[in-house]
């Protein structure tokens, strides 16, 4: 299914696009767009650039708007938009736990490890629940999404140079 996406991302947009847009989106974020970078030779800094940037570019309007669009699409007489919501609050909420134990390592930890079920956007999600202020979150999410874009560097840029 990613490849098919990736497939359809190069015939409107070039590798920068393809890299930049991948790391917007809630399931691949800077994770997709590093891989990517790697997949296009892309230079290690750019990719990371263009991967940090999109990853980092919809928080900002998650974290002040999620509240506001959910209470919409509860509101509105489509029940697929409120199961999404429901679902997406449940998931916020497993995840909460532990931003609650640790508060702001808690969040960094939530965004930093470059599993699925993380990232920014879910961390954006928790923080926003939670009442964190974006002053507070904005920098703690932007550390972890550095974070994993280094883990995944050095696992697909950097370890593979030393076995060539």
């Amino acid at each position: 299914m990613s490849q098919a996406i990736q497939n359809f991302l190069q015939t409107i947009l070039s590798d920068e696009g393809v890299v930049f847009f991948l790391s917007m989106l809630p399931v691949s974020e800077i994770r997709g767009g590093i891989i990517a970078a790697r997949a296009y030779d892309m230079n290690w800094l750019m990719g990371f650039s263009l991967s940090f940037i999109g990853n980092m570019l919809p928080i900002p309007f998650i974290l002040l708007f999620i509240r506001k669009i959910f209470a919409w699409m509860r509101r509105s007489r489509i029940p697929l938009l409120s199961k999404a919501v429901d679902w997406c609050m449940r998931r916020a909420e497993k995840n909460s736990e532990k931003v609650r134990r640790y508060e702001m390592l808690g969040l960094w930890l939530l965004v930093s490890i470059p599993l699925p079920g993380t990232g920014a956007w879910t961390g954006a999600l928790v923080a926003s629940i939670m009442d964190i202020r974006l002053r507070k979150s904005l920098p703690t999410i932007a550390i972890g999404v550095v974070t994993a874009g280094v883990i995944m560097l050095t696992l697909l840029y950097f370890i593979p140079e030393l076995f060539i």
